[in-house]
């Protein structure tokens, strides 16, 4: 199989069922009735595997990985699925901090050409039974298993988890989930499982009351990881890694009492070499010293909200270069723009990208220094030319933001 022969495969999955659409909707296929089909039609794989389920709107992507980083340096064969992906498909789906082998992507895809015409998936369920397909030959131990969309309608909630997490609830995604965050709590609520237990990682009382109230219809064990008290660390340095390094260590937790060894040793080795044990980036990442440069995939307004606050404790002039999608309420980033900063605004390149054009008289209202840019890459090279070493450059807005930074870039990275 050649490169191009992978690339077109994976190109024809993204025709086929784009990830995206410019409403949002058309691409989300909220149910269980195609998932259930799909693994109905593979075997059911997700049941032949050890499974970790973990929600929430922001941070789930970091307590996955920090999970899977504590499993594999405890010397188990683990799992690992997220989205989005940043750079490559093969990203999406990984065993041990490998990337999913790209003849198997290829070969399955050619698998998913032959369904019944009665199985129309999305790509999130086309992905997610390639996952649960790959984690099955691969025999993992563990599969840990991170939250596409909400969590109730969402296809990961197939699986029959030995654990599940929510690690907050944040207005997010309002289009499909709900207005209100009571709405969203409800839909996050959705993974929790008849007698499996919940770690829960948010302060807000009333989500927290929510999440409880249907834990305890499912008669499952309800764990506040906002009670915990530690001081480990991890080599994923924004400070928002505190809370979810809370809700790890509750994961883990559970998983000792269903006799899965882990030392405190492996926990401490685990949460300090996130990046090299899964190949994580994204999340506030370091790319250069000199000068010092940072991405983070934040871009809703909690996420943002918190990554802008990080900044503002840094004591340097910034250079900020933001980007965002059509669906995104630009007024409220707005408030939140960090200080000491000049901006450089620009169009991810992706159809669902928004020109900074369209949402200029924002800019000019907010009473900032900005440029505009036509792709996140020109905004880079002139922040860089522009940046001294005694300053600093930002990268973030939106997934899309920083996967076409890295993308460009990641070559180049000291």
């Amino acid at each position: 199989m050649t490169t191009e022969k992978y690339q077109e495969a994976v190109d024809w999955l993204f025709i086929q069922a784009p990830n995206y659409q410019i409403d949002g909707e058309k691409a989300y296929k909220p149910g269980l009735d195609n998932i259930t089909k799909l693994c109905d039609f593979f075997d059911n794989p997700q049941e032949k595997i050890k499974c970790i389920h973990i929600g929430g709107t922001n941070g789930k992507g970091s307590s996955s990985n920090m999970l899977a980083s504590v499993l594999q340096d405890s010397g188990y064969k683990v799992g690992l699925y997220n989205s989005p992906h940043l750079i490559d498909f093969t990203e999406r789906i990984k065993v041990n901090g490998r990337n999913c082998d790209k003849e198997f992507v290829f070969n399955f895809i050619q698998k998913l050409k032959g369904l019944p015409e009665d199985i129309l998936p999305s790509f999130f369920e086309f992905t997610t039974i390639m996952a649960f397909e790959y984690f099955y030959q691969q025999q993992v131990d563990f599969a840990i298993i991170e939250v596409g969309l909400g969590g109730r309608l969402d296809s990961t909630n197939i699986i029959k988890p030995l654990v599940s997490a929510i690690t907050n609830v944040q207005l997010d995604h309002q289009n499909i989930l709900g207005d209100t965050i009571e709405q969203i709590a409800f839909e996050k609520a959705g993974i929790i499982k008849n007698n499996t237990p919940i770690i829960f990682g948010d302060e807000n009382e009333v989500v927290r009351n929510i999440i409880k109230e249907k834990s305890i219809k499912e008669n499952a064990l309800f764990v506040d990881a906002t009670l915990l008290k530690t001081d480990l660390k991890s080599d994923l340095k924004g400070n928002y890694q505190e809370k979810n390094i809370k809700v790890v260590l509750a994961l883990i937790e559970e998983l000792r009492k269903l006799n899965v060894n882990i030392s405190d040793q492996n926990i401490e080795n685990g949460l300090l070499n996130v990046h090299k044990n899964t190949g994580f980036i994204g999340r506030w990442f370091e790319f250069s010293q000199n000068p010092l440069t940072i991405c983070d995939t934040g871009h809703n307004q909690a996420g943002l909200e918190q990554v802008f606050t990080q900044l503002n404790s840094i004591d340097k002039h910034k250079h900020v270069i933001l980007g965002f999608v059509v669906d995104k309420k630009i007024d409220e980033v707005m408030s939140l723009l960090p200080e000491n900063s000049e901006f450089y605004f620009a169009k991810p390149s992706i159809y669902r990208g928004r020109h900074p054009k369209d949402y200029e008289d924002l800019l000019i209202n907010a009473k900032i220094f900005y440029k505009i840019f036509d792709s996140v890459q020109e905004a880079y090279l002139s922040a860089k030319q522009r940046c001294t070493n005694e300053e600093m450059i930002f990268i973030g807005g939106s997934n899309f933001v920083v996967g076409e930074f890295l993308e460009k870039n990641l070559e180049f990275s000291e």
